[in-house]
């Protein structure tokens, strides 16, 4: 049995034998304004009594709202195939697979999952994963200041803002000059770009649909950017690609994206998926690891970790990234639920997609109070500017059983009233009809 001190002679043995007379000694490192007034730790409780209060609490939270929430995340149907296959313990107890010789269904599943991304992306090769959506686009970016030894940076405000704050916290300590450029009605400004654009900007990013679920084509930007020798880097969401111009396809050369839309669970914020994709010129480039196939001595097909160190941190400067692990598992779930839909099934998926968020729009449209921003085609998801403050539209409609969307006050302090709101495949017609209703209701106090 493990020894508990309770009495002040044991607590001062305790203390004496790590070298220290006081406990208050074991926080000097930290400010006295940082310290915790006091630890006002309950008593222990049995396993029973611990599951009980873990219930209570999480029966606080509203689950059973209807949602219309996106904003890089969304509430997509998950087949019940893709759980019951990647909790397998073959799959769900493993970690990297780093040795071929007893790794070779989890190394296959990587290749796969490759595979999967550059057929959805149009694009040459892709890596093992990386952690999510906005890290994925960090590492793009800085792909591209080391093929092009630029650090010059176009950003488009389009991009999801908490992506590009990411980009600005990862990089705080760097040299690198950012340039956010205006979306008007929607659409990347091209004006405002190709102004800032020359021969230092290692890249331009941009995003497909954008933040306020705009879909643009920008095959225009891609060639001014490569006259000028910079790379062309989009984020994009994946299932939106059963419908819209691959990147491959506008020229882009490197493909970043979040994959939670790709059967991953919202799970109150991860753990997700990040995925990425490049021209073959990039490979040596890529971070984190890429799977890939080969022949054995014996002359069969087998599967082995390519082209990169084994950990990154060896290499120290040289390294590609600091990622030194990946997301197999969250990608195998992609690779199933890809797999489970198949080419024909994810365009059908995107139309519904499609055809749910139009028939909001038309709906929506009739309803005083709201105006539906149609300046540019979308998918998914759409913006609405409200005759009310959007936060206060979406605590109201909290209380009547929705998530209404996301309020655009909240990274665009200059549009209070827009709400960005995501219709998926899981909002039935009857659903719709009545956040419509509601939202009418709402407005209308």
């Amino acid at each position: 049995m493990s020894f508990v001190p309770h009495t002040r002679e044991e607590i001062q043995q305790m203390l004496k034998a790590i070298g220290v007379s006081a406990v208050e000694d074991l926080f000097k490192e930290i400010r006295p304004q940082l310290r915790a007034k006091s630890f006002n730790i309950p008593e222990g409780k049995s396993e029973f009594e611990t599951v009980e209060i873990m219930k209570n609490l999480a029966a606080k939270n509203s689950t059973n709202l209807i949602n219309f929430l996106g904003a890089g995340f969304y509430d997509h149907y998950i087949p019940a195939a893709v759980d019951a296959l990647a909790s397998r313990g073959e799959f769900y107890t493993a970690y990297t697979p780093y040795q071929p010789e007893c790794s070779q269904g989890w190394l296959q599943a990587i290749y796969e999952y490759q595979t999967a991304i550059c057929e959805l992306t149009g694009l040459d090769v892709s890596n093992a994963s990386l952690y999510d959506g906005g890290t994925a686009l960090y590492e793009a970016m800085m792909m591209a200041i080391k093929i092009t030894n630029r650090k010059k940076i176009i950003v488009d405000s389009g991009v999801n803002f908490i992506y590009r704050q990411m980009l600005y916290t990862y990089t705080s300590n760097l040299a690198i000059e950012f340039i956010e450029t205006p979306v008007v009605h929607g659409q990347s400004c091209r004006a405002e770009i190709y102004k800032h654009l020359d021969d230092k900007t290692a890249a331009v990013i941009v995003q497909n649909p954008n933040f306020f679920g705009a879909i643009d084509d920008f095959s225009d930007i891609v060639e001014q950017a490569h006259a000028k020798g910079a790379l062309a880097i989009s984020s994009v969401y994946p299932l939106s690609l059963g419908l819209l111009k691959t990147p491959a396809e506008m020229g882009i050369d490197i493909a970043t994206g979040e994959g939670q839309s790709l059967g991953l669970p919202l799970s109150f914020g991860g753990p997700y998926l990040g995925f990425m994709a490049a021209r073959s010129d990039y490979m040596r480039r890529m971070p984190g690891r890429i799977a890939g196939a080969t022949i054995d001595k014996d002359g069969k097909k087998g599967y082995v970790l390519t082209l990169q160190a084994r950990e990154q941190h060896i290499r120290r400067e040289k390294a590609t990234s600091n990622i030194c692990s990946n997301e197999a598992l969250c990608a195998l779930r992609a690779v199933i639920y890809l797999s489970l839909l198949g080419k024909e099934g994810l365009k059908e998926l995107a139309r519904t997609n499609f055809q749910n968020a139009e028939y909001a729009k038309t709906l929506l449209d009739k309803v005083k109070g709201v105006e539906v921003k149609r300046s540019s085609p979308t998918f998914n998801e759409f913006t609405l500017c409200l005759s009310r403050n959007a936060e206060e539209v979406v605590t109201q409609m909290q209380k009547k059983g929705f998530i209404a969307g996301f309020p655009v006050g909240r990274f665009y302090k200059q549009m209070p009233n827009y709400l960005v709101v995501s219709v998926t495949e899981k909002r039935t017609k009857e659903e719709i009809e009545d956040f419509v209703e509601n939202i009418e209701g709402v407005l209308c106090v």
